[in-house]
C-alpha cells in the first residue's frame, strides 16, 4: 500500500522538510519567516496523528506505512532541531542528544525486531510524553516571539527543548533497560 491516504499524508511530513528550511533562506522578514515556518511545522506534525486515525478508520494499515511513519516524524524532528540550531534557538548539544537517541533508539528497535524481541523496545509512555514536548517546543522555538501577546515562545521553547532532552535521554535508558536482557540472554 504505497500510495494510500494515510500513506501520502505520511509522505507530506518529508516534502515538508525543503519547505521549512527553505522559508529562512529567502529574504522574508524574520517575523513572516517565523510564522510560516510554525505553521507549516504545526500542519505536518499533525498529519502524524491524521495518517495514522485515517490507516485504522480507512483500514489502509500497512508494513511499509509502519515504517514510513515514525521515519517521517524523525525526518521532521531532525530538520527543525537543525534549522533552530543554525538560528542559535536551540543549543548544539539538545540537538545531539535528541538526534542522537533517535539514531540508537531506531537502530535498537530494529536489530530487537530481527532478533524476534521487539515486543521489550515497544513505544512507551515516557517516549509519547517527550515527544508531546518536543513538538510543542520546536513551533515556540520558530516562532519565537509573543504569542497572543503574553507567551514569550522563545523563553517556553529553550525550557521546553531543554526538558525534552531531558526525557529523551530517560526514555533512551528505559527502551535500553528493556532491552538488556534480551541482549544478554542472546549473548549467551
Amino acid at each position: 500500500m504505497f500510495f494510500t491516504v494515510p500513506t501520502i499524508l505520511t509522505w507530506t511530513r518529508i516534502l515538508a522538510i525543503p519547505l521549512i528550511v527553505g522559508v529562512f533562506h529567502v529574504s522574508l522578514a524574520e517575523p513572516v519567516a517565523n510564522l510560516i515556518a510554525t505553521v507549516l511545522f504545526v500542519v505536518f506534525a499533525l498529519t502524524d496523528w491524521l495518517d495514522g486515525y485515517l490507516a485504522r478508520r480507512l483500514n489502509q494499515t500497512s508494513s511499509f506505512g509502519a515504517f514510513l511513519d515514525p521515519v517521517a516524524d524523525k525526518f521532521l524532528v531532525c530538520a527543525a532541531l537543525l534549522v533552530l540550531v543554525s538560528l542559535n534557538r536551540a543549543d548544539v548539544f539538545v540537538a545531539l542528544i535528541i538526534i542522537g537517541r533517535e539514531i540508537a533508539i531506531s537502530a535498537l528497535r530494529e536489530w530487537m525486531a530481527q532478533i524476534g524481541a521487539a515486543k521489550s523496545v515497544a513505544v512507551h509512555m515516557i517516549g509519547k510524553v517527550k515527544t508531546v514536548v518536543q513538538m510543542v517546543a520546536i513551533p515556540f522555538l520558530l516562532y519565537d516571539g509573543r504569542l497572543f501577546g503574553l507567551i514569550d515562545t522563545g523563553y517556553w521553547g529553550v525550557w521546553l527543548i531543554w526538558l525534552s532532552a531531558v526525557l529523551t535521554v530517560w526514555s533512551m535508558v528505559y527502551y535500553l533497560r528493556r532491552a538488556i536482557p534480551e541482549i544478554r540472554a542472546r549473548a549467551r
